[in-house]
């Protein structure tokens, strides 16, 4: 006889939604799907919540009118994902996404604001995002207080990896004069 091992259920979008849409889940929970698998994500707490803030209001006025900020809400990445990234630049568009979900051909930037999380950001998520070639991916990295930065997916990891301090600065890979102050956002 045989060895039988219990499979795993992925979950696609669309049953995904059918299950939002039935009320499965009570509405103050916290899930994303990520590769199939619906995940319970983390709390927010004070400071996670206060650096989401901080960038809304940081980068909202230093792309306004070259991009739409979308904070923790979805991104459609392929039938099998579809995040909540902290917070979002994506590329204008005239219903500002009232009829669908942002796509990763939508995505200018993507940040994940990061403390608990931090380990399953750098290696799922980014994972993720890199496999979906989202240009460039920023993790607020909250346990080290610096700003991670990753640039030019390849083969689901991204070839550019820098780590910058309070006293840097960049610029935006798809917004190439806006210039970011690292202190304005740690």
């Amino acid at each position: 006889m045989s060895a039988v091992f219990p499979q795993k259920h992925l979950t696609n979008l669309a049953e995904w939604h059918r299950m939002g849409e039935a009320g499965i889940f009570p509405p103050e929970s916290r899930m994303e799907l990520i590769e199939g698998e619906i995940l319970h994500m983390a709390p927010i707490g004070f400071n996670h919540a206060g650096h989401v803030n901080r960038l809304i209001s940081y980068l909202t006025l230093l792309t306004h009118g070259q991009a739409v900020p979308s904070a923790q809400n979805p991104v459609q990445l392929g039938d099998l994902s579809e995040p909540e990234p902290d917070f979002v630049l994506l590329k204008p568009e005239a219903s500002f996404y009232t009829t669908r979900h942002p796509t990763a051909a939508d995505v200018l930037l993507l940040i994940e604001v990061s403390d608990t999380t931090l380990r399953f950001d750098r290696i799922q998520k980014l994972r993720l995002y890199a496999s979906h070639n989202i240009t460039e991916y920023w993790i607020v990295n909250l346990i080290d207080d610096c700003l991670e930065v990753y640039r030019q997916p390849q083969d689901g990891d991204y070839l550019e990896k820098s780590v910058l301090s309070k006293a840097d600065n960049l610029n935006l890979v798809a917004l190439p004069d806006i210039q970011v102050a690292v202190t304005d956002i740690l």
